[in-house]
């Protein structure tokens, strides 16, 4: 049983892949983002002290940016684009389980994720010591601590692709999981900041319960600051392994509850 399901997982999540490769929009992004990489080094030449800090600190950006789009796009539509096309009536009606096909779904975006982190990764590695060139900067290329970024980004990005997930899951058209995921990331993003501020002494001015309330919203709130090593790649800084252990479980931890649910409502959902 287990392996007929997981035969099924594979075949479900390769097919998703290859509809995903098709998307002509995908690729378009994909390609705004080589140009956005390969205009690093004349950008970067502007910076006449910090020519080296400022190509990383675009290149990273520039990932980030590609990787917010695609999974917002790829998630948000997992399961209205199919609704759409009625793709999901014939395929549910094999003997296939509604979590295997939500799964692969999600399989086949954090696959597509993975790739274009990587692929982006390597043109970054391309442009960043062409720029550095310019100025040589004292510090040193931390390749370790880019490859670290943008693996955290790529891992991030695949915990709100999970939530956009959960969103069409539930819902019947596509806004409502675009704009929701987008909303999620923007609180995850500023979360800590806020939590931090009432935290400290401006949080002793404010009423008991609205400090529980911001706490207990940063608590369930996805914390995507969690996953920030822009800076350290940037100026080379050193990165322990709890730093390096800590967001890897907690994007674990969370994804698998957020899949978790996204099944749990996908059973229960009537589609025509």
């Amino acid at each position: 049983m287990m392996k007929t399901m997981s035969k099924q997982l594979i075949a479900l999540l390769l097919g998703n892949l290859r509809m995903i490769l098709r998307d002509h929009l995908l690729i378009a992004v994909l390609g705004v983002a080589a140009v956005m990489l390969l205009l690093v080094p004349s950008l970067s030449a502007f910076s006449m002290q910090q020519v080296q800090e400022v190509a990383i600190t675009l290149s990273l950006s520039s990932i980030s940016l590609v990787l917010l789009v695609l999974s917002l796009l790829l998630g948000s539509s997992a399961v209205w684009r199919d609704v759409e096309r009625r793709y999901t009536a014939s395929v549910l009606s094999l003997p296939l389980s509604r979590a295997t096909y939500l799964l692969a779904k999600f399989g086949s975006i954090a696959l597509f994720l993975g790739a274009c982190g990587a692929i982006l990764a390597v043109v970054s590695a391309i442009v960043i010591p062409l720029a550095a060139a310019v100025r040589p900067s004292e510090l040193p290329i931390a390749w370790g601590t880019i490859i670290l970024a943008v693996a955290a980004d790529v891992l991030k990005y695949m915990l709100l692709s999970a939530v956009a997930v959960l969103l069409s899951a539930i819902s019947t058209s596509f806004y409502l999981p675009f704009f929701g995921t987008l909303a999620i990331y923007l609180a995850g993003s500023a979360s800590q900041e806020v939590f931090e501020y009432v935290s400290g002494q401006y949080g002793q001015e404010l009423q008991p319960l609205a400090v529980a309330a911001i706490k207990a919203v940063y608590y369930l709130l996805p914390n995507f600051a969690a996953f920030d090593f822009k800076i350290h790649a940037v100026y080379s800084l050193s990165v322990s392994a709890q730093a390096v252990l800590l967001p890897f479980f907690y994007a674990v931890t969370y994804t698998s509850i957020l899949l978790g649910l996204a099944v749990w409502v996908f059973n229960r959902r009537e589609l025509s």
